[in-house]
């Protein structure tokens, strides 16, 4: 522009000078500008818990309404086949986490248990499992867990806190170290473990009928029994039950905590208030750390049972208090994403929703249902296999780089929020071990057509009970199951009268030859193909061998987490805010 200006010889030569390096300087960054990567954004990564597919707006329901969720999906990218890796919340949250099947950590059951059942168990995500936290904090962010963990908590002591939040990458941390049960809200139904307390509390009612039998014909002279043996009896029967209830008549207090960091602020948690104080550390952390970068894991309650809802959501919905705590959630979901935009970090945030594994169909009250809907799914929570359980919603947006409104339809995994988290943040991937997830980028900006996942393994526990191949040539998605839970009733769906279906055992059928389904025709498997008609059944069947058996030469055995030890409660790793047995606080009590 100097030179239009300025007529002078000496001051054209001049401009021409300044034109020419203004040339060269361009010239030089232009390369750099060209092939940069986005910039390293903030991440808000939202899980909700036991949430069905069917149970949002945007994936298809139009009774329970979703109206910030559906948002997300309009202004983002929604994935159709967003895969869990577990089932149940246990292992499904460990793969998130580490972006490995849950079996490569331990973190998968071979026992009846498929998840931690206690604070006080010694199980957890092993120190040295490398989470993305812990990569981001490295990278300069700033990272915060707020809500439930799941993950365990000591190993050896109660103030070891080997397998808390804070050692695994989060510079903060507030929420339950466990997970909702219906003994945090003193119901009479049981979830822990339902028949199992059935099973100890008729063994201890018979040892008490046999003492006062015992008794009276002692004092009857109806029995020759010495009092020395109707004592014994009497003492290893209050030891029976001292063992037992100890744990499980005291769940709401071992169980039921609320954590800042390492320090405990409620024992038992209030659960009416639960949901604001969560929503409040959420927001809070966002507009402490608006100036530099974050990574916030909110980990949601809702809508686990019992569905604790505030009063405002009561009987808003028309399904009833299920749908009142998902249009709850639904809301919690919009005021952070209102905080996101109040603090003006829209483009610069990279925003993830979804669910740790499908509904609950077992979850039921009286002859009201209490779990999600899958949609068309076969199947739900527990079931290691079926679509139902593993399919959930999957939505990402980030303005200005992920393009708004896309669909795909590809096989995803929660895996994969691993490695595209990592990458964004410019980290790496650790090199020493094998990681199940692909990023997600290249398939969310457009790069990419297809997945780069070929199979995914459906373990249930430490069983493989579902292979998926994605046939890269055709682009269809084939399904053999090698196991499946039987239903009770056999025409249920569900498994009603086990509360939740087994991974092994006699409710369990296996197949010979597997049961094979074509997901692209046929994705709520209704209809398995016939090995003796279906012209490809053979070869998509050796191409599925083949790669079990590659994918199981690269399993090392690892410690169990979920061994049966592991998940026995231990008095003396139980986190307690006083002094043992003596475990009840209330934050706001102690500050008054």
């Amino acid at each position: 522009m100097y030179l239009f200006h300025e007529m002078e010889s000496c001051e054209v030569y001049r401009g021409n000078q300044w034109s020419y390096l203004n040339i060269w300087l361009i010239l030089c960054l232009f390369p750099r500008i060209c092939v940069s990567n986005p910039p390293k954004p903030n991440f808000l990564l939202i899980l909700a818990d036991d949430l069905g597919i069917g149970d949002v707006g945007c994936y298809g329901n139009d009774t329970i309404r979703t109206p910030n969720i559906d948002g997300l999906a309009k202004d983002g990218v929604r994935l159709t086949q967003h895969i869990a890796a577990a089932a149940v919340c246990t292992p499904s949250r460990a793969a998130f986490l580490t972006g490995r099947y849950p079996i490569r950590s331990g973190m998968a059951s071979s026992t009846q248990r498929q998840v931690l059942f206690w604070n006080g168990g010694s199980g957890g995500l092993p120190p040295n499992e490398t989470t993305f936290a812990r990569i981001l904090c490295q990278q300069g962010y700033s990272t915060a867990l707020v809500g439930k963990w799941h993950m365990g908590v000591n190993c050896k002591t109660r103030h070891d806190h080997c397998h808390h939040p804070l050692n695994h990458g989060f510079d903060y941390f507030y929420g339950m170290p466990f997970t909702l049960v219906n003994e945090c809200q003193g119901t009479a139904d049981p979830e822990l473990a339902k028949s199992l307390q059935d099973t100890y509390w008729f063994y201890t009612q018979m040892i008490i009928f046999a003492v006062f039998t015992l008794v009276i014909g002692k004092l009857a002279n109806l029995f020759p029994v010495k009092w020395k043996i109707i004592i014994c009896l009497a003492i290893c029967g209050l030891l029976h039950f001292i063992s037992w209830f100890s744990s499980y008549g005291f769940t709401k207090y071992w169980n039921c905590i609320l954590m800042r960091n390492h320090d405990i602020t409620e024992q038992p948690m209030d659960l009416q208030k639960t949901t604001s104080n969560m929503l409040k550390e959420a927001i809070t952390f966002i507009e402490r750390n608006k100036h530099r970068p974050f990574l916030l894991f909110v980990s949601l309650l809702h809508v686990h049972t019992p569905l604790i809802t505030t009063e405002k959501f009561l009987g808003r919905s028309r399904h009833g208090l299920y749908g009142d705590n998902v249009e709850e959630m639904d809301w919690m979901v919009g005021r952070l994403l209102d905080v996101i935009d109040k603090e003006d970090l829209k483009n610069t945030t990279f925003i993830y929703f979804a669910s740790d594994h499908g509904g609950f169909l077992e979850a039921h009250r009286g002859n009201s249902q209490l779990g999600g809907w899958n949609g068309m799914y076969k199947g739900g929570k527990g079931m290691g296999g079926w679509e139902g359980g593993i399919r959930v919603p999957g939505i990402v947006r980030w303005p200005g780089v992920l393009p708004a409104g896309t669909v795909i339809d590809e096989p995803t995994s929660l895996m994969d929020i691993y490695p595209t988290v990592v990458q964004l943040a410019g980290g790496a991937v650790p090199q020493d071990r094998v990681t199940d997830g692909h990023t997600l980028l290249p398939l969310l900006q457009g790069t990419e057509q297809h997945s780069r996942h070929e199979f995914l393994f459906h373990y249930c526990g430490v069983f493989l009970h579902a292979v998926r191949w994605h046939q890269k040539d055709s682009g269809t998605v084939w399904k053999a199951h090698y196991a499946t839970p039987v239903f009770q009733p056999e025409a249920s769906g569900a498994c009603f009268r086990r509360g939740i279906c087994p991974c092994f055992g006699d409710g369990v059928t296996h197949h010979d030859p597997p049961l094979l389904f074509n997901l692209s025709q046929d994705p709520s498997e209704a209809n398995p193909l016939p090995a003796d008609t279906e012209p490809l059944f053979d070869t998509v069947m050796r191409r599925i061998r083949r790669a079990v058996e590659e994918h199981r030469r690269t399993l090392t055995p690892v410690p169990q987490q979920l061994s049966p030890y592991n998940n026995i409660w231990k008095p003396w790793l139980q986190p307690c805010c006083g002094t043992f047995p003596f475990c009840w606080c209330h934050e706001e009590n102690n500050k008054a």
